[in-house]
Formats: structure tokens, sequence, C-alpha cells
């Protein structure tokens, strides 16, 4: 079994938002293993599904995203999911629009839901697949940035990069890390 959280800030005013690329990546899981069922348990939104004979608990977390690690290592828990059983989507300022990367391990890079994870778990140890957005343009504060949707061709962009996250996610699911990254980085 493996627990698959997307990373975003609940409520309609975030919707769509680039910091929200986690919580529209498990959505797009969850519209390809067909999993429609949502219920809130351990402060988040799951659902179940089946990829390839292999059970996914769908998460995103309800709490806000610089408390997401409370609810996932409640559903870690709650399911007995292990650590390299997990795989967080997150949105990525490093890395440009459009683009994904997916690795294991690694720090927060100042990442406050990642952070929220490592001090949770005591570990840094579980998959992740980066959901890139890029820096602001000009002197755009950070955080205006990340919470703003995507316009015109940038949207085009989320999209694509929350498509390939999705596929990524299954993939690491189903072949392993080597594999995905290969496909994938």
């Amino acid at each position: 079994m493996f627990l698959i959280v997307g990373l975003g800030n609940p409520g309609e005013e975030y919707e769509h938002t680039r910091h929200n690329a986690g919580f529209d990546t498990v959505d797009a899981i969850a519209a390809e293993v067909g999993a429609r069922y949502w219920k809130t348990e351990c402060g988040a939104l799951t659902a179940k599904g089946v990829f390839r004979d292999h059970d996914l608990v769908l998460a995103k977390p309800q709490s806000f995203m610089n408390t997401s690690g409370g609810p996932v290592k409640q559903l870690m828990n709650a399911y007995g999911i292990d650590a390299d059983h997990l795989i967080i989507i997150h949105d990525e300022l490093d890395i440009d629009p459009g683009t994904i990367r997916v690795k294991f391990g690694g720090g927060h890079a100042g990442h406050n839901g990642l952070r929220s994870i490592c001090d949770k778990l005591g570990t840094r140890d579980w998959f992740r697949v980066r959901i890139g957005i890029g820096r602001p343009p000009g002197r755009m504060p950070v955080v205006d940035w990340v919470l703003s949707r995507p316009r015109k061709e940038a949207a085009d962009d989320f999209t694509f990069a929350v498509d390939r996250g999705a596929q990524a996610a299954l993939s690491l699911v189903n072949e392993g890390l080597e594999k995905t990254q290969q496909a994938f980085n």
C-alpha cells in the first residue's frame, strides 16, 4: 500500500494556485485510478484506489500547508504505512514551470509543508514528486506568486506539470525510483 499526499491549502480561494499543485496532482491521480469517494479522516480528505494491483490511499491534508506533517503522520499510523511507501507531491520554486523532478529523500529547501513533514516523521526519507512553478517575476513577493493562479501560457505549463506529476507518482508505485527518474527527470 502506498500513501500519496498532495500538499496544498484548503478552501476555494486557494484552488488551482501554484501552491496547490499537490492537490491538483492528487486529483489527477484519483481520476486515473477511479477514486471518486472522498472522506475526511486524520485531518485530510482521503480516497482509495488501486493501480496495477497496488492499493493506494490518496490524501489532501486540510490543515493548511505549513502544518501538513500532522495529518501525514496520522494517516501513516492509521494505515500502517512506512516512509518508504510515502509519496509527497508539492510545488517547487527552483524547478522551471512545466517540468517535474522525482527523488527520494532530501531536505525541505525552505518549503514549510516539507519542514512540517520532516519534523513530524523524524525522517526526510520518502519519495517526492516536485512540480515546477519557477520563481516569481521581477520583485514580486514569493507568497504572492505561490498563492496566485497561473494565467495563459503559464496555465498550460502548470496543467502539463500536474499531469506529468500524476504519471510520475503512479510510475513510482509500479516501476520504482530508478525507472521513474529515467522517464521523468
